[in-house]
């Protein structure tokens, strides 16, 4: 009798083991539904193993919470960090190579504005979810999508933590900003230019607000979307050329753009054009830079 009720309490404590301790964990073994960017509604892994990022910008991020281990595939485009281009490439982003993204298993990809439809409708049908996490219009969505990409590669508390010391960066920079009084200088951001057009940031651009902070004061600050008018330049005449540092050499050098004021008194920033085109946490880099420029 006493070994009976040996071997029942024996079985017990088993059976809670068991129940306390399951081979799988309830995150690796069930899918949550997540509602993206563009308003569409998937199945997701609630702890992604393999993920492929089809954003340079998401990238960039999901390095920065420190999930980079996750990242079984990135873009051509993908190459911040440096140690990202380790990564095994897909290709680029508006001719996505759907067989190769498959071919590496992921159980999720998180994508950007860029990627077309078809690619992924085509994802979608061979069973692979897909997510979209946009640049927002406003810097402050740079804090958003640190967060939605947090909870989606499963680093909550590390969003949160970049967040709030990007926060304080930035409330220490806008102190000292605070104190400049002599007014803020004109600047034109150049996204584009020659014969295909000229195209700048406008107001409704995160660009913008990076320029706004640094000190500056955007020129096409009036204007909705990326087109500017040449004779709109040419007449603002701007006091700092903001432009991407590949780019620099040719448009000062280049009519009528070298008639302009900022060219002629060598006050064009050449900035490096990761820190500013993309929606990551080097937007703070970006606005120190500028911010040192308009204070010489």
């Amino acid at each position: 009798m006493k070994a009976t009720k040996t071997l029942i309490l024996l079985l017990a404590v088993l059976l809670l083991a068991s129940c306390h301790h399951p081979a799988t964990t309830p995150d690796e073994s069930t899918t949550v539904s997540y509602t993206d960017d563009y308003q569409h509604t998937v199945q997701i892994p609630c702890a992604p193993k393999r993920i492929v990022s089809t954003s340079p910008a998401v990238t960039e991020i999901i390095f920065a919470l420190g999930a980079q281990n996750l990242l079984v595939g990135r873009t051509d485009f993908c190459v911040y960090p440096p140690q990202a281009q380790d990564i095994v490439s897909i290709g680029g982003i508006s001719n996505l190579n759907v067989e190769k993204i498959v071919s590496l298993q992921p159980d999720l990809v998180i994508s950007g504005s860029m990627i077309p439809q078809k690619s992924s409708t085509q994802l979608e049908q061979m069973g692979v979810p897909i997510v979209c996490v946009i640049e927002k219009q406003s810097f402050d969505g740079l804090y958003e999508n640190i967060s939605k990409i947090g909870q989606l590669v499963g680093r909550t508390q590390q969003a949160d933590s970049l967040n709030r010391r990007m926060k304080e960066q930035l409330g220490e920079l806008s102190h000292q900003l605070d104190s400049n009084t002599t007014g803020k200088p004109s600047v034109y951001y150049v996204v584009g230019f020659g014969s295909s057009g000229n195209f700048t940031a406008g107001g409704n651009s995160f660009i913008n607000d990076i320029i706004d902070m640094a000190g500056g004061r955007n020129i096409a600050s009036e204007v909705t979307g990326w087109s500017y008018s040449l004779e709109a330049l040419m007449h603002a005449d701007p006091d700092y050329i903001i432009i991407r540092r590949e780019d620099s050499a040719t448009f000062c050098r280049t009519l009528p753009y070298n008639r302009l004021s900022a060219v002629k008194k060598g006050q064009v920033i050449a900035i490096e054009s990761g820190t500013i085109d993309l929606q990551v946490p080097r937007n703070l880099q970006a606005i120190r830079t500028i911010n040192s420029h308009l204070k010489q």
